[in-house]
């Protein structure tokens, strides 16, 4: 909303400016640009913003409750992936599935190192919860710009959450080498939170 506000005030300055000739052409598409650059800055800001109030709500899970989310996490990123890559219509979107599906089934692999060398050892439990199945069965139901539309949506918020977990178990984690690699991992949830915001215009 505030982005679309801003965008319409310098929009209608810019009609007001047009009969003053090419400079004051101009300077109305500065004072857009400038704006538009304005209202993505203070949306990435409200959006980190978010996930650090997020962080300080969240309680930080055991080994075993952490290593249960990452390895659902990533295992709904890719289920989805996999649909994204037949039903999405934009290139993009599919380039951004493929991603994620390289992304995820690595993050698994260190995720399931870490847990193995823990004392004791923790087996993640990747079973998928009722919700995430939900998520996907109504992910599949749709295809095109719709399914589009969806997908990058549920990928904001997912990747969110994600960044969430991670940087939540870094910092106070119980299990020495599950917070290592929760560190390790985080860095590449907030590459793919940006990119999934990128597409979500």
């Amino acid at each position: 909303m505030y982005r679309h506000f801003l965008i319409a005030s310098t929009a209608a300055l810019a009609l007001s400016l047009a009969g003053c000739g090419k400079k004051a052409e101009q300077a109305a598409d500065s004072v857009a640009n400038g704006a538009a650059e304005t209202a993505d800055t203070a949306g990435a800001m409200a959006s980190n913003a978010m996930v650090d109030v997020q962080q300080a709500m969240t309680p930080t899970p055991t080994g075993q409750d952490f290593a249960d989310q990452a390895a659902k996490s990533d295992a709904f990123e890719i289920a989805a992936a996999r649909v994204a890559q037949t039903n999405a219509a934009s290139p993009a979107v599919k380039d951004f599935a493929a991603e994620m599906i390289k992304a995820h089934t690595e993050s698994t692999a260190r995720i399931k190192a870490a847990a193995a060398t823990a004392s004791p050892a923790i087996t993640p439990n990747a079973t998928l919860t009722d919700e995430q199945n939900e998520d996907l069965a109504e992910l599949a139901a749709k295809k095109g710009a719709a399914f589009d539309e969806a997908y990058i949506d549920d990928q904001v918020d997912a990747h969110q959450d994600a960044l969430v977990l991670m940087r939540d178990y870094a910092e106070h984690g119980d299990t020495a080498s599950l917070k290592t690699a929760a560190g390790e991992i985080a860095p590449v949830v907030q590459k793919h939170l940006d990119h999934a915001k990128s597409l979500d215009k």
